[in-house]
């Protein structure tokens, strides 16, 4: 595979913050960095207040991806050929990346008696399983800024009884107001911002069903 650099500026993690800033760098073709800046993801998810809290326990797993996502490199697709940027990475794979987000954003709906990573051994009544068919920046216009996709497949399991409750994709996409990597970065957070609380108000309902024992 090549590696994308973008043509005008990229954002610089400022240590123990997730403020980007501004820095100059190379061409739009270039190769992998050992000193690949580390991007921080940070959707503002809303919070839900007076909210009373159902007696349920929910399990995130870990969500399936394409081998191209299991890493923590930045996705781009470009002419229709899948890549990276160049010398820019998240904090984590993307697998464990969407986990910790998805528990973030049912911690911020507060309705949930208990949410925790499927690992971490709570007796869950629910399972929240789910797949990654889009996680990327797309350039459909040559050089113009690219649209950030993320399309995520629910499925909510009961633990009782290992079915499925019910399963729906969500999808979202977000437009950069600019083509360098500090913009993408960004329209990735809005994206977020708008599907994790879909998600979460989603399972929320399901789980206000009785369960069935």
């Amino acid at each position: 595979m090549r590696n994308y650099d973008l043509p005008d500026r990229r954002g610089l993690l400022l240590a123990g913050a997730s403020l980007l800033t501004l820095s100059a760098c190379g061409n739009l073709i270039g190769p992998g960095d050992v000193s690949s800046q580390i991007f921080v993801l940070s959707p503002q998810l809303p919070s839900v207040e007076g909210v009373t809290s159902l007696k349920v326990q929910l399990a995130i797993a870990t969500p399936e991806t394409s081998g191209s996502l299991m890493t923590d490199r930045i996705a781009l697709v470009r002419n229709g050929v899948f890549d990276y940027y160049a010398a820019a990475q998240w904090t984590d794979a993307t697998p464990q990346l969407l986990q910790n987000l998805l528990l973030e954003a049912f911690d911020k709906a507060g309705a949930m008696g208990s949410v925790a990573k499927d690992l971490e051994g709570i007796h869950a009544d629910y399972v929240v399983q789910s797949a990654v068919s889009a996680f990327e920046a797309r350039y459909d216009h040559g050089d113009a800024a690219p649209t950030v996709a993320v399309a995520i497949t629910v499925k909510v399991i009961s633990a009782a009884h290992a079915d499925i409750v019910d399963a729906k994709e969500f999808r979202q996409e977000s437009a950069a107001t600019a083509n360098n990597i500090s913009a993408v970065v960004a329209a990735f957070d809005v994206a977020l911002a708008a599907i994790l609380p879909e998600i979460a108000r989603w399972v929320l309902e399901l789980a206000r069903r009785p369960i069935r024992r």
